[in-house]
């Protein structure tokens, strides 16, 4: 096949849009592309955004400048969240040529063939070419698995939210809930087992909605996964972010009883207050949250629980705000994900008066990161002293040590391995904590 040319994507935001980046990119592979990174020059810069908050969308636009300074004369194409909430805003930067919504970016391959007319036409118009539809149109469901990493791979198993909550944009940017069914997905796994991926993590928007339409469940998926003979290389499995009131007893003790799936969840929390999580149209309330923990706890003592918190959300005033930090307080918790509330667009957050002021919501986070580092402290510190199963990666920690995980979701640096290929798990022996991870030794092991 012709070389086409080179292609550099630059991805934003969460484990979902790597997964659809490197599935984008593998069929500009198939198409002729050889992929860079942007500052080896390419032909074609792909930027696949977020936007969460403003700090994301600051970002982008960033990254767009960045990348047209080190390919002046390449084509930049603009996909994800924000280019399907904000496409007209996107043109308008200088050196993008081409914004694609939510449904045209899994047709990128046949865009960038186009690139040369379409990069013209923006030159003419002084802005970028936008192809985006509305987003109540997408309706299908694009699977993807994230390659090229020995060590793990994202698995796309689900799309879209149906669930509107009232700071949050991505119904608007991803459409309705949707995902395949299980043996579509397990295809999509093999791709990573072939791959040599030793981890597989489920993503999504709503993961805890897989399988709805279909009649199927996460937990029937996971099982699947689990016990499919042609992922017997996969030795390990983690579900990403899953909705409180999603998330069983029953998955729970599948993973406590699993020999794969590793003891770790991301359950978002987003305030520790019933009033507020009340007005943000949550689906749950403090007390099943806690009983979802208590009962991860009661199965896997040492388990990984990771929590998404959002300050400053209107209404939040001091009371509510002590609710939370005091909740969080007392949950058995690994670490924290701390998001300062940003007014978005379209939400039903901007109806109410009760604004929180900035300096008060910047406040509110740093309480909040000193605590989540004290619990990933603690979290770590329990397992000093043992010896746990680490699965090493290719980077290394700017000191000749190579980093890696446990099952429970502590980082690892570990000395003496350069030689180690990425994807090996080794028994490591763990010491202290050290600028935010253990330091460890690799006991009694032989490649």
């Amino acid at each position: 096949m012709a070389n086409q040319g080179r292609v550099a994507f630059e991805t934003l935001g969460c484990k979902l849009n790597f997964s659809e980046s490197s599935a984008l990119a593998n069929g500009l592979l198939e198409a002729g592309y050889a992929r860079v990174s942007t500052e080896e020059g390419a032909d074609v810069v792909v930027v696949n955004t977020c936007s969460v908050t403003d700090h994301a969308d600051a970002k982008c636009r960033n990254i767009v400048r960045r990348a047209k300074a080190a390919n002046p004369e390449s084509t930049v194409v603009v996909i994800g969240c924000y280019a399907q909430l904000k496409p007209d805003e996107i043109s308008e930067i200088e050196g993008v040529d081409l914004v694609l919504g939510a449904q045209e970016k899994f047709n990128l391959a046949g865009y960038v063939e186009q690139r040369q007319t379409l990069s013209a036409e923006a030159k003419l118009r002084g802005r970028g070419v936008v192809h985006r539809g509305e987003i109540r149109e997408v309706t299908s469901f694009h699977p993807a698995v994230s390659s090229g990493d020995r060590t793990r791979s994202f698995l796309k198993v689900q799309d879209g939210c149906d669930y509107f909550c009232a700071f949050c944009t991505i119904p608007l940017a991803r459409g309705r809930s949707r995902s395949a069914d299980i043996e579509s997905t397990l295809v999509e796994a093999r791709k990573a087992a072939v791959e040599g991926a030793r981890e597989i993590v489920l993503t999504g928007v709503n993961i805890g909605d897989f399988g709805k339409a279909q009649g199927e469940d996460l937990l029937s998926l996971c099982q699947a996964l689990e016990t499919d003979p042609l992922l017997h290389s996969i030795e390990r499995f983690r579900i990403s972010s899953i909705e409180p009131n999603l998330l069983s007893e029953a998955l729970i003790d599948f993973v406590a009883d699993s020999a794969k799936f590793q003891p770790h969840f991301h359950i978002p929390l987003q305030s520790g207050s019933d009033r507020i999580l009340s007005a943000m149209r949550r689906r749950y309330r403090t007390d099943l949250y806690k009983e979802r923990v208590n009962h991860i706890v009661s199965r896997m003592p040492d388990a990984a629980i990771g929590i998404d918190v959002i300050v400053g959300f209107p209404g939040e005033g001091e009371t509510e705000f002590q609710e939370t930090a005091s909740f969080l307080a007392d949950l058995p918790a690994a670490y924290f994900h701390v998001f300062t509330y940003s007014e978005r667009p379209k939400t039903t957050a901007l109806r109410i008066d009760e604004v929180v002021p900035v300096p008060v919501r910047k406040a509110r986070n740093k309480v909040l990161r000193q605590m989540s580092l004290k619990k990933q402290w603690a979290h770590a510190a329990k397992f000093e002293g043992s010896v746990r199963p680490v699965l090493l990666e290719g980077e290394e920690d700017g000191q000749g040590r190579r980093l890696g995980y446990t099952p429970e979701y502590v980082r690892v640096s570990v000395g003496g391995l350069a030689e180690v290929q990425p994807g090996t798990i080794v028994p490591v022996a763990l010491g202290a904590m050290s600028q935010g991870r253990m330091q460890g030794q690799v006991s009694e092991w032989l490649p």
